[in-house]
Protein backbone atom coordinates (compact mmCIF):
# COMPACT_ATOMS: atom_id res chain seq x y z
CA UNK A 1 0.00 0.00 0.00
CA UNK A 2 1.38 3.39 -0.99
CA UNK A 3 1.81 6.01 1.71
CA UNK A 4 0.31 9.35 0.65
CA UNK A 5 0.32 11.16 3.99
CA UNK A 6 3.51 13.17 3.45
CA UNK A 7 3.78 16.74 4.69
CA UNK A 8 4.23 19.75 2.46
CA UNK A 9 7.78 21.04 2.37
CA UNK A 10 8.14 24.53 3.90
CA UNK A 11 11.11 26.84 4.23
CA UNK A 12 12.13 27.80 7.74
CA UNK A 13 12.05 31.57 8.28
CA UNK A 14 15.46 32.63 9.62
CA UNK A 15 15.65 35.86 11.62
CA UNK A 16 19.01 37.52 12.28
CA UNK A 17 18.42 39.25 15.60
CA UNK A 18 20.66 42.30 15.31
CA UNK A 19 18.90 43.68 18.39
CA UNK A 20 21.16 46.23 20.03
CA UNK A 21 24.38 44.90 18.53
CA UNK A 22 24.72 48.14 16.58
CA UNK A 23 25.90 49.75 19.85
CA UNK A 24 23.87 52.87 19.08
CA UNK A 25 25.66 53.49 15.77
CA UNK A 26 23.47 53.59 12.66
CA UNK A 27 26.46 52.86 10.39
CA UNK A 28 27.07 49.65 12.33
CA UNK A 29 23.37 48.85 12.02
CA UNK A 30 23.56 49.17 8.24
CA UNK A 31 26.58 46.88 8.15
CA UNK A 32 24.62 44.32 10.18
CA UNK A 33 21.89 44.47 7.53
CA UNK A 34 24.40 43.84 4.75
CA UNK A 35 25.96 40.91 6.58
CA UNK A 36 22.57 39.42 7.47
CA UNK A 37 21.71 39.44 3.78
CA UNK A 38 25.07 37.90 2.88
CA UNK A 39 24.75 34.99 5.35
CA UNK A 40 21.28 33.99 4.16
CA UNK A 41 18.91 35.42 6.76
CA UNK A 42 15.36 36.14 5.62
CA UNK A 43 14.80 38.93 8.16
CA UNK A 44 17.10 41.27 10.04
CA UNK A 45 15.49 42.40 13.27
CA UNK A 46 16.22 45.32 15.58
CA UNK A 47 14.58 46.84 18.67
CA UNK A 48 12.98 50.28 18.72
CA UNK A 49 12.27 52.21 21.90
CA UNK A 50 12.31 55.52 23.71
CA UNK A 51 14.25 54.87 26.90
CA UNK A 52 12.24 57.31 29.00
CA UNK A 53 9.03 55.51 28.01
CA UNK A 54 9.99 51.98 28.96
CA UNK A 55 12.18 52.03 32.05
CA UNK A 56 12.81 53.87 35.29
CA UNK A 57 16.22 55.20 36.23
CA UNK A 58 16.34 52.83 39.20
CA UNK A 59 16.00 49.59 37.16
CA UNK A 60 18.97 47.33 37.86
CA UNK A 61 21.12 45.62 35.28
CA UNK A 62 20.67 41.89 34.66
CA UNK A 63 23.72 39.77 35.45
CA UNK A 64 24.63 39.25 31.79
CA UNK A 65 24.37 43.02 31.24
CA UNK A 66 26.74 43.69 34.15
CA UNK A 67 29.33 41.37 32.65
CA UNK A 68 29.57 43.41 29.45
CA UNK A 69 28.76 46.89 30.69
CA UNK A 70 31.11 47.47 33.62
CA UNK A 71 30.99 51.28 33.41
CA UNK A 72 27.18 51.49 33.38
CA UNK A 73 25.24 51.01 36.61
CA UNK A 74 21.57 50.75 35.56
CA UNK A 75 19.36 49.72 32.66
CA UNK A 76 18.27 53.29 31.95
CA UNK A 77 21.81 54.41 31.14
CA UNK A 78 22.53 51.23 29.21
CA UNK A 79 19.46 51.56 26.98
CA UNK A 80 20.08 55.27 26.50
CA UNK A 81 23.53 54.48 25.15
CA UNK A 82 22.08 51.95 22.69
CA UNK A 83 19.02 53.92 21.52
CA UNK A 84 18.73 54.76 17.82
CA UNK A 85 16.55 57.61 16.59
CA UNK A 86 13.44 57.17 14.47
CA UNK A 87 15.33 58.80 11.62
CA UNK A 88 18.03 56.15 12.01
CA UNK A 89 15.41 53.42 11.68
CA UNK A 90 13.96 55.04 8.58
CA UNK A 91 17.45 54.92 7.06
CA UNK A 92 17.81 51.27 8.08
CA UNK A 93 14.41 50.36 6.65
CA UNK A 94 15.22 52.07 3.35
CA UNK A 95 18.54 50.25 3.17
CA UNK A 96 16.92 46.86 3.80
CA UNK A 97 14.43 47.53 1.03
CA UNK A 98 17.30 48.40 -1.28
CA UNK A 99 19.39 45.28 -0.61
CA UNK A 100 16.43 42.90 -0.49
CA UNK A 101 16.13 41.74 3.10
CA UNK A 102 13.02 42.16 5.26
CA UNK A 103 13.35 44.75 8.02
CA UNK A 104 11.61 44.05 11.33
CA UNK A 105 12.01 45.79 14.66
CA UNK A 106 10.45 45.04 18.02
CA UNK A 107 8.59 48.10 19.33
CA UNK A 108 8.96 48.47 23.09
CA UNK A 109 6.49 51.31 23.61
CA UNK A 110 3.31 52.71 22.06
CA UNK A 111 5.03 55.59 20.30
CA UNK A 112 7.63 53.29 18.71
CA UNK A 113 4.87 50.95 17.58
CA UNK A 114 3.13 53.80 15.77
CA UNK A 115 6.39 54.90 14.20
CA UNK A 116 7.23 51.43 12.88
CA UNK A 117 3.75 51.07 11.44
CA UNK A 118 4.15 54.43 9.73
CA UNK A 119 7.25 53.26 7.85
CA UNK A 120 5.51 50.14 6.60
CA UNK A 121 6.50 47.14 8.71
CA UNK A 122 4.28 44.16 7.93
CA UNK A 123 5.35 41.88 10.79
CA UNK A 124 5.40 42.87 14.46
CA UNK A 125 7.83 40.90 16.61
CA UNK A 126 6.96 40.97 20.32
CA UNK A 127 9.60 40.16 22.90
CA UNK A 128 9.19 37.76 25.80
CA UNK A 129 9.02 40.61 28.28
CA UNK A 130 5.62 41.67 26.89
CA UNK A 131 3.78 38.33 27.23
CA UNK A 132 1.88 39.61 30.28
CA UNK A 133 1.51 43.18 28.99
CA UNK A 134 -2.14 42.79 27.98
CA UNK A 135 -2.87 46.49 27.17
CA UNK A 136 0.16 46.60 24.91
CA UNK A 137 -0.75 43.34 23.17
CA UNK A 138 -4.22 44.74 22.44
CA UNK A 139 -2.67 47.84 20.90
CA UNK A 140 -0.32 45.77 18.75
CA UNK A 141 -3.15 43.52 17.57
CA UNK A 142 -5.26 46.46 16.42
CA UNK A 143 -2.73 47.09 13.66
CA UNK A 144 -4.05 43.93 11.99
CA UNK A 145 -0.56 42.63 11.19
CA UNK A 146 1.13 39.27 11.52
CA UNK A 147 2.57 38.94 15.04
CA UNK A 148 5.49 36.79 16.16
CA UNK A 149 5.52 36.39 19.95
CA UNK A 150 8.49 35.10 21.93
CA UNK A 151 7.47 33.21 25.06
CA UNK A 152 10.50 33.22 27.36
CA UNK A 153 9.85 33.34 31.12
CA UNK A 154 6.25 32.26 30.54
CA UNK A 155 3.89 29.60 31.85
CA UNK A 156 1.63 27.98 29.27
CA UNK A 157 -1.40 29.72 30.80
CA UNK A 158 0.30 33.10 30.27
CA UNK A 159 1.06 32.23 26.65
CA UNK A 160 -2.56 31.20 26.19
CA UNK A 161 -3.86 34.52 27.50
CA UNK A 162 -1.42 36.50 25.34
CA UNK A 163 -2.17 34.41 22.24
CA UNK A 164 -5.93 34.80 22.42
CA UNK A 165 -5.66 38.46 23.44
CA UNK A 166 -3.77 39.13 20.21
CA UNK A 167 -6.16 37.13 18.04
CA UNK A 168 -9.30 38.50 19.68
CA UNK A 169 -8.00 42.07 19.35
CA UNK A 170 -7.40 41.91 15.61
CA UNK A 171 -4.00 40.35 14.88
CA UNK A 172 -3.88 38.85 11.38
CA UNK A 173 -2.03 35.80 12.72
CA UNK A 174 0.09 34.88 15.73
CA UNK A 175 3.23 32.73 15.59
CA UNK A 176 4.80 31.54 18.85
CA UNK A 177 8.51 31.17 19.54
CA UNK A 178 9.72 29.00 22.37
CA UNK A 179 12.54 30.81 24.15
CA UNK A 180 14.64 30.67 27.31
CA UNK A 181 15.46 34.16 28.52
CA UNK A 182 19.01 33.63 29.70
CA UNK A 183 22.17 34.89 28.01
CA UNK A 184 23.83 32.61 27.15
CA UNK A 185 21.31 29.84 27.76
CA UNK A 186 22.82 26.62 29.19
CA UNK A 187 21.80 23.39 27.46
CA UNK A 188 19.90 22.10 30.47
CA UNK A 189 17.57 25.12 30.29
CA UNK A 190 16.72 24.89 26.57
CA UNK A 191 13.70 22.55 26.99
CA UNK A 192 13.31 22.32 23.24
CA UNK A 193 10.32 19.99 23.44
CA UNK A 194 8.27 22.88 24.88
CA UNK A 195 8.07 24.13 21.29
CA UNK A 196 6.09 21.01 20.42
CA UNK A 197 3.81 21.72 23.37
CA UNK A 198 3.08 25.15 21.89
CA UNK A 199 2.27 23.54 18.54
CA UNK A 200 -0.05 20.98 20.11
CA UNK A 201 -1.77 23.57 22.30
CA UNK A 202 -2.42 26.32 19.76
CA UNK A 203 -2.18 24.68 16.31
CA UNK A 204 -0.31 27.71 14.97
CA UNK A 205 3.08 28.35 13.42
CA UNK A 206 5.82 27.82 16.00
CA UNK A 207 9.54 28.34 16.16
CA UNK A 208 12.49 28.88 18.43
CA UNK A 209 14.33 32.00 19.57
CA UNK A 210 17.78 30.84 20.60
CA UNK A 211 20.18 32.18 23.20
CA UNK A 212 22.52 29.17 23.41
CA UNK A 213 26.13 29.28 22.30
CA UNK A 214 26.73 27.62 18.94
CA UNK A 215 24.46 26.50 16.14
CA UNK A 216 23.35 22.96 16.97
CA UNK A 217 20.19 23.82 18.92
CA UNK A 218 18.58 25.96 16.16
CA UNK A 219 19.27 23.14 13.70
CA UNK A 220 17.81 20.61 16.13
CA UNK A 221 14.75 22.84 16.55
CA UNK A 222 14.26 22.79 12.79
CA UNK A 223 14.43 19.00 12.87
CA UNK A 224 11.53 18.78 15.31
CA UNK A 225 9.29 21.26 13.56
CA UNK A 226 10.46 24.86 14.02
CA UNK A 227 9.08 27.02 11.22
CA UNK A 228 10.88 30.15 12.46
CA UNK A 229 14.41 30.40 13.86
CA UNK A 230 15.63 33.58 15.53
CA UNK A 231 19.26 33.94 16.56
CA UNK A 232 21.32 36.88 17.83
CA UNK A 233 23.75 38.18 15.24
CA UNK A 234 26.84 40.37 15.59
CA UNK A 235 29.76 41.51 13.48
CA UNK A 236 32.21 40.75 16.28
CA UNK A 237 31.53 38.71 19.44
CA UNK A 238 34.31 40.58 21.22
CA UNK A 239 32.63 43.99 20.96
CA UNK A 240 31.47 45.80 24.09
CA UNK A 241 27.72 45.43 24.62
CA UNK A 242 25.19 43.22 26.40
CA UNK A 243 24.41 40.74 23.60
CA UNK A 244 27.57 40.32 21.52
CA UNK A 245 29.08 37.38 23.42
CA UNK A 246 25.87 35.31 23.10
CA UNK A 247 25.50 36.08 19.38
CA UNK A 248 26.83 34.44 16.23
CA UNK A 249 29.36 36.17 14.04
CA UNK A 250 28.75 36.18 10.26
CA UNK A 251 30.66 32.96 9.55
CA UNK A 252 28.85 31.13 12.35
CA UNK A 253 25.47 32.45 11.28
CA UNK A 254 26.15 31.37 7.69
CA UNK A 255 27.00 27.87 8.94
CA UNK A 256 23.75 27.79 10.92
CA UNK A 257 21.69 28.78 7.89
CA UNK A 258 23.46 26.15 5.77
CA UNK A 259 22.73 23.55 8.44
CA UNK A 260 19.06 24.53 8.54
CA UNK A 261 18.72 24.45 4.75
CA UNK A 262 20.46 21.07 4.55
CA UNK A 263 18.20 19.76 7.30
CA UNK A 264 15.13 20.95 5.39
CA UNK A 265 16.30 18.99 2.36
CA UNK A 266 16.99 15.94 4.49
CA UNK A 267 13.54 16.04 6.13
CA UNK A 268 11.87 15.56 2.75
CA UNK A 269 8.11 15.23 2.45
CA UNK A 270 7.43 12.27 4.72
CA UNK A 271 6.39 9.84 1.98
CA UNK A 272 8.01 6.41 2.35
CA UNK A 273 8.96 5.49 -1.18
CA UNK A 274 12.24 4.96 -3.05
CA UNK A 275 13.99 7.90 -4.64
CA UNK A 276 14.72 7.81 -8.37
CA UNK A 277 18.36 6.94 -7.68
CA UNK A 278 17.31 4.05 -5.42
CA UNK A 279 15.11 2.53 -8.12
CA UNK A 280 18.19 2.03 -10.29
CA UNK A 281 20.29 0.70 -7.42
CA UNK A 282 17.48 -1.70 -6.44
CA UNK A 283 17.86 -3.45 -9.80
CA UNK A 284 21.45 -4.27 -8.85
CA UNK A 285 21.20 -5.20 -5.17
CA UNK A 286 17.80 -6.85 -4.74
CA UNK A 287 17.38 -10.59 -5.19
CA UNK A 288 15.48 -12.23 -8.04
CA UNK A 289 14.31 -15.78 -8.69
CA UNK A 290 16.75 -17.78 -10.82
CA UNK A 291 17.26 -21.43 -11.66
CA UNK A 292 19.41 -23.28 -9.13
CA UNK A 293 20.14 -25.95 -11.74
CA UNK A 294 18.82 -27.08 -15.12
CA UNK A 295 15.00 -27.13 -15.10
CA UNK A 296 13.01 -29.03 -17.72
CA UNK A 297 9.86 -27.70 -19.33
CA UNK A 298 6.71 -28.63 -17.27
CA UNK A 299 8.81 -29.29 -14.16
CA UNK A 300 7.33 -27.76 -11.01
CA UNK A 301 9.28 -24.90 -9.43
CA UNK A 302 10.37 -25.73 -5.86
CA UNK A 303 13.10 -25.03 -3.33
CA UNK A 304 15.28 -27.69 -4.95
CA UNK A 305 15.45 -26.11 -8.39
CA UNK A 306 15.06 -22.36 -7.88
CA UNK A 307 16.95 -19.90 -5.67
CA UNK A 308 17.39 -16.16 -5.03
CA UNK A 309 20.33 -14.18 -6.45
CA UNK A 310 21.24 -10.78 -7.77
CA UNK A 311 21.13 -10.80 -11.54
CA UNK A 312 21.13 -8.54 -14.56
CA UNK A 313 18.82 -10.92 -16.40
CA UNK A 314 15.07 -10.52 -16.67
CA UNK A 315 13.61 -12.36 -13.68
CA UNK A 316 10.79 -12.31 -11.16
CA UNK A 317 11.40 -10.41 -7.90
CA UNK A 318 11.98 -12.39 -4.71
CA UNK A 319 8.82 -10.70 -3.45
CA UNK A 320 6.76 -13.14 -5.54
CA UNK A 321 8.47 -16.36 -4.39
CA UNK A 322 5.26 -17.85 -3.00
CA UNK A 323 3.49 -17.24 -6.32
CA UNK A 324 6.22 -19.02 -8.29
CA UNK A 325 6.65 -22.13 -6.13
CA UNK A 326 4.37 -24.89 -7.45
CA UNK A 327 4.00 -23.38 -10.95
CA UNK A 328 5.03 -25.35 -14.05
CA UNK A 329 8.03 -24.23 -16.07
CA UNK A 330 6.84 -23.14 -19.51
CA UNK A 331 10.28 -23.82 -21.01
CA UNK A 332 13.67 -25.21 -20.14
CA UNK A 333 15.83 -23.06 -17.82
CA UNK A 334 19.59 -23.24 -17.44
CA UNK A 335 21.42 -22.65 -14.14
CA UNK A 336 21.27 -18.93 -13.04
CA UNK A 337 18.76 -18.08 -15.75
CA UNK A 338 16.07 -15.70 -14.56
CA UNK A 339 12.71 -17.35 -13.92
CA UNK A 340 9.73 -15.94 -15.79
CA UNK A 341 6.21 -17.31 -15.94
Amino acid sequence: MDNNCGEKLTKTLVIAEAGVNHNGDVKLALELCDKAKDVGADIVKFQTWKTKSIITKSAKLAEYQKASSSKIENQYDLLSSLELSYNDFQIIKNHCDKIGITFVSTPDDFESLEFLLSIGIQVIKVGSGEVTNIPYLRKIAKAGKEVILSTGMSYLREVEKAYYTLLDSGAKSVSLLHCTTNYPCPMEEVNLLAMKTLKASFKTRVGYSDHTLGIEIPIAATAIGAEIIEKHFTLDKGMIGPDHSASLNPNEFKSMVKGIRNLELALGNGLKRPNKSELEIAKLVRKFIVAKKHINKSELFNEENITLKRTNNIAISAEYWDMVVGQKAKKDFEEDEGIVL
